[in-house]
């Protein structure tokens, strides 16, 4: 999910806040969000993000990015994805670890498949993107499956301090949820509409076992990388995100 090693995978993380404004905002992200019909509940996946985000600040940024991965899980750095449990073992936590928050996710019709996408704040003060792939396990809770992130380029100017008064409305309590639609009894989910295999890059990426999600990830030559998410919604493919940024700086 958001990686604070720019200089060295150029990956990144996103920010959460203190554990009294993460619970109020839990509540108002639950009522916001756990509405969805079906198994597909956008309010989870931000709800582990939030965990995440927490266990990361309390017990370190790679212990918690070992324990929320799921097998196979990929972050995607400078020279490609690359295997993120045997990249974090036996590497030790920074001091003071990335903050990030979701601010919108898409997920598949029957829950198993999301993607998050949020911003994140390092501990430096450079900000940035991330994007996060989530997949349901067998125990019923969602890990990590592929995570990049890439900091503004340039970077905002400092943010104003906020004064005694002034009404503070934060990202999360408006973190945006598109579902997947669910196909008709009768109906078939079309095959989504073909990449354009134009160009000498690295690919990879899913299908929901729904086939009602997709994301993607390119790596191309000087380190530029893409990805794309794309959902099925009112009997036609919508995309969701696309994409490209530019090579990390050395």
């Amino acid at each position: 999910m958001r990686i604070a090693i720019v200089a060295l995978l150029g990956v990144s993380l996103a920010a959460c806040s203190s554990a009294p404004q993460s619970n109020l905002r839990r509540q108002i992200i639950d009522r916001a969000l756990a509405g969805a019909p079906g198994q597909a509940q956008p309010s989870r996946i931000v709800a582990r993000e939030i965990a995440f985000a927490r266990m990361a600040r309390e017990q370190g940024q790679w212990t918690a990015f070992a324990a929320f991965s799921a097998p196979g899980a990929l972050i995607h750095g400078r020279d490609g994805p690359v295997d993120a449990r045997q990249w974090l073992t036996g590497r030790a936590n920074p001091q003071q670890a990335v903050q990030w928050e979701p601010r919108s996710v898409w997920m598949s019709c029957d829950g198993a498949l999301a993607v998050s996408q949020g911003r994140f704040r390092e501990p430096g003060g450079t900000v940035g993107n991330y994007l996060t792939v989530w997949a349901l396990q067998r125990d019923g809770e969602y890990n990590w499956t592929y995570d990049i992130g890439w900091p503004d380029d340039p970077q905002p100017p400092p943010r104003k301090e906020f004064e005694d008064g002034d009404i503070v409305v934060t990202s999360l309590d408006a973190v945006k949820a598109d579902i997947a639609d669910c196909p008709h009894r009768d109906e078939e989910v079309p095959p989504a509409p073909a990449f354009s295999i134009a160009g000498d890059f690295a690919e990879g990426g899913q299908v929901s076992r729904d086939g009602t999600l997709r994301w993607r990830w390119e790596h191309h030559g000087g380190g530029a990388r893409r990805v794309i998410v794309d959902y099925f919604l009112h009997s036609g493919w919508q995309n969701g995100f696309d994409e490209t940024m530019p090579a990390p700086r050395p």
